[in-house]
């Protein structure tokens, strides 16, 4: 939540004031609390989604905490430090007067307790006289709460903007205001959000939904039609109605569609958005958003519902415009570590700007400051440690490894047992999507096996797809079968749950980010931080790619020339810049024409990093055309022995100080080849070898060749002979010969791929890349069976490549699109897809109508916002009396949480296969709650290889999987169970258990709940864990 901390401006300390001064500290005070209620978002209290829901539910706690707490908590701090320091003073105090007395007499004091004025200057008077001053300034220290108020409002709010914290390390107050964290590297890579998590990934792409009656209204985001260019007067960016189609109704749905891009001059004026904060400018666009939807809204009952008072006052249609824009431009960033941050920069303020020389040189005592720096530190540090409970449960909450919720499988038909073909021919749905793919159906049931036709389990019963998977496992391994495998997730939460799976495993990682655009840009962004936010987006993730990468690993990440000057370093930082391998030139998608005082841009840049010193790399070649082809020397320098070759039984010398290249077994195989010929330097007759001899009529056999680029300058005036022994030459009887070489057809292919396409647009995705550049990359750095990954898959070009080149491959999508590109994408693969590389006469050979077919899962997994904006808090009185003040400011939101379903709630895993969780499966706006996928969450945390599944029913149903991990056969066990059960029950469960798992011979065994299960499972031995407890810190487990 708290992101950017970037205020400039720093107030002067206010000066106490005798008279009229009970004003003045209120102000002040008011001012502080004011920028407090900014800090905890008071001003959005109508927000009903993420933290703000979660700080909404404690309202009342906080805003006692600071109008009333707060106020105390200072009279307390000073009461007690001027209690201290008095206790102190007044000791020393009375000694001094002692020694006057002893002195200098009891004459020596006036009857009011004063020193007479003759006793000032003696040694006694003197030390006596700084004591009482020391006493008095100790006694009227309370004139300094208006500096602490003052000073804590200096130190908050300049790291407070527009609902944001940025963390700015402060240097000084003058002139070079920030320094950044410096090790004495001799190179430092630092850019604003550098210790923060980017959280937007998965919003921007999701339609928004809720109901107005019987209608679904549906806000889309859609890409402005035509640039603004120099023509736009903002450089924050906003949510306006789309100008085009701004919305339809097509069968009960109102589908509203909003640009996301910058303000024109006249849009400006007609908004009245010139002033203000961009939160008050977004108010004004939505409820202009909002009269002209009602406008255009033709049916009086739709109106009359998107008009109707809903929350807060507003109208429901209102309400959701400004719930939409406010998830969408709010919250860009986590801290790693807000309390670090904040109180090492309070060290700092303390030391520089409350007890700074200035300010000390001018004081006689530092009794004061001293104090006022003792209060300003316990108060910021309460302040911090509150905004970091907030902070850290956000970090905890997107941390954590997120749970599955749905999981299914596509598998060709020539790949399913003929026993399940009965159930796949009778389903009307899946014969359905077939005809929507634009796949042939067979005429009858038994011609399945003939065909490869994506089955989806999707349209079958989970018992269907329960019984299929525990039949294709019964004489091979579940993850050996798969593909591949489809994830629908924000990126950084895909990678981060599966990275115990599939750490160290993947070969090559291929990425085409969002490009840091301003305009059209298809990520959000922190306007005053749109580097920045670009770069914190990309380190999160790259990080964990290299977790992903094997030792002989790689990664591509795509870009241009918005991010090339960030991407660089970047990876420099994070692979090593020693496994930097190229910067490969390939092809823009256009050509920007007539672009204003530049030259046009024609390039964009892949970055190639490996892993480490084992890089895996393949020459690559492509073919050479006809004007690239020349017939060249045979010689190379440096004399070798034996000098001669035989060339058409001719033996030949080289020049003195050369060699011929090859040996002779390699130039008899060229000659036959005709890869070498021999030319007669006098008369420029050409001759092959040819084991017809068939001399001058040879010319008339090459129209015959296949391999005509062979025979590229030959033409009709050539001389050319074919022979098999040759001594002098036929046409001129010259004995004067010269050797030539022909280049080979293809030419190793370098860091310039500007001979390929970088783009397509088969599939209708505005940035799809092409086959042709995937076919590179994945021949270039793996080998079949290898597994290949892309985590921003956009159209899916890189899984659908990486199938017809038989490697294995992960592919992670967060739009919506999953669905209506990704998906049916790949299952065109499977049947076969004739398109793209598949024309290619190396890829024909191993992907073909024959060879196709395939089998993949993929997964929905839970996300970020799901969690944060349906998570149930749960009032905790035991904590609370506990920890009495310190329970709101620390320990609040792990107490009331820790019986949530997103953090697993044990007591439900009684019943495993009902555990549920509120969800935006597809769209954002009203979750559904669903039953999530427990045992696949548990393998991916466990990071489980699956072998074996199979469903058993024992008076309740079990779940049993049999998987290896570090070369150990591990069996999971999930069933139903009963608190009731009696012994006898759990005899049973024991019983059947081991029967189930005996022919696994499992090392581990893992069980949900209670169980009466021993280390003896029939004739072997096995440990016995929980599955509860391990589930629980695999979870929330760092790597």
């Amino acid at each position: 939540m708290y992101e950017l901390f970037g205020y400039e401006g720093i107030m002067p300390h206010a000066v106490p004031q005798k008279n009229g001064g009970d004003n003045k500290t209120m102000d002040v005070i008011q001012k502080f609390q004011e920028l407090l209620k900014k800090l905890f978002q008071f001003e959005v209290s109508d927000l009903d989604f993420g933290i703000y829901r979660v700080l909404n539910y404690k309202r009342d706690q906080i805003e006692k905490f600071i109008q009333e707490d707060l106020k105390n908590k200072v009279e307390d701090a000073f009461a007690k430090h001027k209690d201290e320091r008095l206790t102190d003073i007044n000791q020393r105090f009375e000694s001094a007067k002692e020694k006057v007395n002893q002195n200098l007499g009891p004459t020596a004091f006036t009857p009011t307790g004063d020193l007479k004025e003759e006793f000032k200057d003696t040694p006694v008077g003197k030390d006596f006289l700084l004591v009482k001053a020391q006493k008095e300034e100790a006694e009227a220290i309370d004139e300094i709460k208006l500096q602490v108020f003052n000073d804590l409002y200096n130190f908050f709010s300049r790291y407070y903007e527009e609902g944001d914290f940025v963390p700015h390390y402060r240097y000084s107050i003058k002139g070079h205001k920030y320094a950044i964290p410096y090790n004495g590297e001799e190179v430092k890579l630092y850019w604003v959000n550098s210790e923060q998590y980017y959280t937007k990934t998965g919003v921007l792409f999701r339609d928004y939904t809720f109901r107005a009656n019987d209608y679904k209204v549906i806000f889309r985001i859609v890409s402005a039609k035509e640039e603004l260019a120099s023509n736009k007067a903002t450089r924050e960016r906003f949510f306006v109605l789309d100008d085009e189609q701004p919305l339809t109704i097509e069968n009960k749905a109102l589908i509203i569609r909003f640009q996301y891009r910058e303000l024109t001059e006249d849009e400006v004026k007609d908004y009245e958005v010139v002033g203000g904060s961009n939160a008050a400018k977004q108010e004004k666009i939505n409820q202009r958003s909002y009269d002209e939807v009602l406008k255009r809204a033709k049916d009086p009952t739709l109106g009359g519902f998107l008009g109707k008072e809903y929350k807060n006052g507003n109208p429901l249609l209102l309400y959701h415009i400004s719930r939409f824009s406010a998830k969408n431009t709010k919250d860009y960033f986590i801290h790693k570590n807000l309390k670090k941050f904040l109180s090492e920069q309070l060290d700092y303020f303390i030391k520089a700007e409350v007890l700074d020389i200035e300010t000390l040189e001018k004081e006689r005592f530092l009794d004061k400051h001293t104090t006022r720096a003792k209060v300003v530190r316990e108060i910021g540090e309460d302040i911090i440690d509150f905004l970091s409970q907030i902070e850290d449960f956000q970090k905890r909450l997107w941390e954590k490894k997120k749970f599955v919720l749905k999981t299914e499988y596509v598998i060709t038909t020539d790949r399913v047992p003929e026993e399940f073909y009965e159930e796949i021919w009778a389903n009307k749905l899946q014969r359905k999507e077939w005809g929507d793919l634009g796949f042939e159906i067979p005429k009858t049931k038994e011609q399945l096996r003939d065909t490869k036709l994506p089955i989806d389990t999707k349209y079958f019963t989970l018992e269907f797809k329960e019984k299929l998977l525990e039949k294709l496992t019964e004489n091979a391994d579940l993850d050996d079968l798969l593909d591949g495998v489809l994830i629908k997730s924000e990126n950084w939460q895909a990678l981060n749950t599966i990275l115990s799976r599939f750490k160290e495993k993947v070969q090559t990682i291929y990425i085409d980010p969002p490009f840091n655009k301003e305009q059209d840009a298809d990520y959000l962004y922190n306007v005053k931080y749109k580097d920045s936010t670009w770069m914190s987006m990309l380190e999160n993730r790259l990080r964990l790619a290299r977790e992903l990468l094997n030792e002989k690993g790689s990664i591509f990440v795509r870009c241009d020339y918005n991010g090339d000057w960030l991407v660089r370093p970047l990876m420099n930082d994070i692979f090593g810049e020693e496994n930097f391998r190229n910067e490969i030139v390939i092809n823009r998608k256009r050509q920007a024409i007539g672009t204003p005082n530049k030259f046009e841009v024609e390039n964009e840049l892949l970055f190639l990093f490996s892993k480490g010193e084992k890089f895996l790399k393949r020459d690559i070649f492509r073919p050479r055309s006809l004007v690239d082809m020349k017939w060249t020397s045979f010689l190379k320098q440096e004399e070798r022995r034996p000098p001669e070759r035989v060339f058409l039984g001719k033996t030949l010398y080289p020049p003195k100080g050369q060699h011929f290249a090859l040996v002779q077994k390699k130039v008899d195989k060229l000659l036959k080849e005709h890869y070498l010929r021999l030319k007669c330097r006098s008369c420029t007759a050409i001759y092959y070898w040819d084991k017809e001899d068939s001399r001058e009529l040879f010319s008339k056999k090459l129209r015959s060749f296949k391999d005509k680029f062979k025979y590229f300058d030959i033409s009709a005036d050539s001389k050319v002979w074919g022979v098999t022994l040759l001594d002098r030459c036929l046409n001129c009887g010259a004995d004067d010969w010269q050797v030539e070489y022909l280049t080979s057809e293809e030419i190793k292919i370098g860091d310039n791929w500007k001979d390929i396409v970088s783009y397509d647009n088969r599939w209708g995705f505005k940035t799809e890349n092409s086959e042709i550049l995937l076919q590179r990359v994945i021949e270039s750095t793996s080998n079949e069976g290898d597994l290949v990954m892309d985590f921003f898959l956009g159209s899916g070009t890189t899984t659908a490549v990486a199938h017809k080149l038989g490697r294995k491959w992960i592919g992670v999508e967060m739009g919506e699109h999953f669905w209506t590109v990704v998906l049916p994408r790949m299952k065109k693969v499977l049947a076969y897809d004739k398109s793209g590389i598949s024309k290619e006469r190396n890829v024909k050979e191993k992907y073909n109508k024959n060879t196709a077919g395939g089998f993949f899962k993929y997964q929905v997994i839970e996300q970020y916002e799901d969690a944060l904006d349906n998570i149930e808090l749960k009032e905790n009185q035991k904590a609370r009396e506990l920890f009495k003040d310190q329970y709101l400011l620390k320990y609040f939101l792990d107490y009331e949480t820790r019986e949530s379903s997103y953090f697993l709630n044990i007591d439900q895993l009684k019943n495993p296969f009902a555990y549920q969780l509120k969800v935006n499966l597809e769209e954002l706006g009203e979750p559904e709650e669903i039953i999530v996928d427990i045992p696949e969450t548990f393998n991916y945390l466990l990071g489980l290889k699956v072998k074996k599944v199979k469903a058993r029913n024992n008076g309740g149903k079990y779940w049993l999987v049999l998987g290896e991990k570090e070369q150990k056969e591990i069996a999971v066990v999930w069933r139903e169970y009963n608190d009731n059960w009696t012994d006898e029950d759990w005899e049973r469960d024991r019983e059947f258990i081991i029967k189930e798992i005996e022919p696994w011979a499992p090392h581990i065994v893992y069980v949900n709940g209670q169980s009466v299960l021993t280390p003896k499972i029939g004739n072997h031995a096995a440990a016995i864990r929980y599955i509860e407890p391990e589930f629980k810190n695999l979870m929330e487990q760092k790597q």
